[in-house]
This record gives structure tokens, C-alpha cells and sequence, in this order.
């Protein structure tokens, strides 16, 4: 089992910075795959960004690319969501997910989920 906890979430103008950070629980942490996904009111749950178990692979949605930076710390079972040059339409509930296959991650299908932190860019 892996508890996952997200937070650094708030409010911040158009242009502004944000860093969430995703705190997994487990031994097993440095195995997984971990994304981060987010949900809009309204919206269904789109996926953000993706690294691999050993940092050295990473993958973005085109709507992110160049502004987001995802990264992770195995020591620290924690994995980063850097985010620049917010918009508006970044505002959603942003949360952290966990799986052990690469591709189960990206597509959404991550077997552990957190509860989310939520972030509002103001125009």
C-alpha cells in the first residue's frame, strides 16, 4: 500500500509560481512510476505530467510543456510539481498518483491516488 498526501496548493495572480509537493508513504516508493493529473470544475481529469521510478524519464501534456517541471526525491519519498507562468485555466484540483507500470500511470489508471490540493490563478 502507498498513502500519497499533496500539498503547496493556494492562490496565485496570472505569471505566478506555484511548487506542489507529493509525500508517499511505503518502502516501495523509488519502484513506483508517479504522475500528477488535474481536474477542473466541470472538467473530467486530465493528466499533467509523469516521471519514472528513477527520475530519468519524464513526460507532459502539451498544455503544461515548457512551464511545468515535474522531479522527485526517492530519499525523500517525494515527488515535485514546479510550476511557472500560471494561467487560468491551470486552476483545478491537482492531485498525485502512484503506479508500478509507466503506462498504467500516464493513461490514469494509477493503482494509488491522493486527495488532491487545489490551485486558483487569478486573471
Amino acid at each position: 500500500q502507498v498513502r500519497l498526501v499533496e500539498s503547496g496548493g493556494g492562490l496565485v495572480q496570472a505569471g505566478g509560481s506555484l511548487r506542489l509537493s507529493c509525500v508517499a508513504s511505503g518502502r516501495t516508493f523509488n519502484t513506483y512510476a508517479m504522475g500528477w493529473f488535474r481536474q477542473a470544475p466541470g472538467k473530467e481529469r486530465e493528466f499533467v505530467a509523469a516521471i519514472s521510478w528513477s527520475g530519468s524519464r519524464t513526460y507532459y501534456a502539451d498544455s503544461v510543456k515548457g512551464r511545468f517541471t515535474i522531479s522527485r526525491d526517492n530519499a525523500k519519498n517525494t515527488v515535485y510539481l514546479q510550476m511557472n507562468s500560471l494561467k487560468p485555466e491551470d486552476t483545478a484540483v491537482y492531485y498525485c498518483a502512484a503506479g508500478d507500470r509507466w503506462s498504467t500511470v500516464v493513461a490514469g489508471r494509477s493503482d494509488y491516488w491522493g486527495q488532491g490540493t487545489q490551485v486558483t490563478v487569478s486573471s
